[in-house]
This record gives C-alpha cells, sequence and structure tokens, in this order.
C-alpha cells in the first residue's frame, strides 16, 4: 500500500499507527487472562487468513504488529487482520 493508502486507512482503525512498513496496535486487556483469550482468538483467525501478526504479551498488555513480509510492507491481509483485531480486542473488554 501507498503511505497515501495507509494514511487513509489509519483514520478508519484509531487504535492503529503506522506507516507503510507496518501496523500496530497495543490492547489492554482486563486481565492476564483475558489478554491470553483476545491472543487465542486471534491466532485462530490469523491461522484461518494464513496470515500471521507478530504478537507481544506483558501482563494484560497485548501488542500486535502486522506486515506482509513477503511483499516488503503493509497489505490489503494486514488491514483485513487488523479489522479483526479490533472486533476480537472490543468482545474481551479490551481498550
Amino acid at each position: 500500500m501507498s503511505a497515501v493508502e495507509v494514511t487513509a486507512v489509519l483514520e478508519q482503525l484509531t487504535a492503529w499507527s503506522g506507516s507503510t512498513t507496518s501496523l500496530e496496535r497495543t490492547v489492554t486487556a482486563p486481565d492476564f487472562l483475558t489478554g491470553i483469550a483476545i491472543v487465542t482468538e486471534v491466532a485462530r483467525a490469523a491461522e484461518e487468513a494464513d496470515h500471521h501478526p507478530d504478537i507481544d504479551i506483558r501482563w494484560r498488555r497485548v501488542r500486535f504488529v502486522l506486515s506482509t513480509h513477503d511483499a516488503g510492507g503493509v497489505t490489503s491481509k494486514d488491514v483485513d487482520l487488523a479489522r479483526v483485531i479490533d472486533r476480537v480486542a472490543a468482545a474481551h473488554g479490551g481498550t
């Protein structure tokens, strides 16, 4: 995606930041086990899409980084997975 396209996407995905290289969001879960549940649900969706995020878990904070490595940056796959992550996080009370 071009810089203009990524900027437009980030206007819609307000919890996310990023550039043409990657998109990033940190979700704060209500507690550790809920953070793990968020990761598990995202992992299932990622496996179905065959598109896997980088995930870093620190207590109840879960950081997601999305990039399509073989394309060298952000693609529609990343945007689609970002939307899934937003839905999963909201369903579990993540902010």
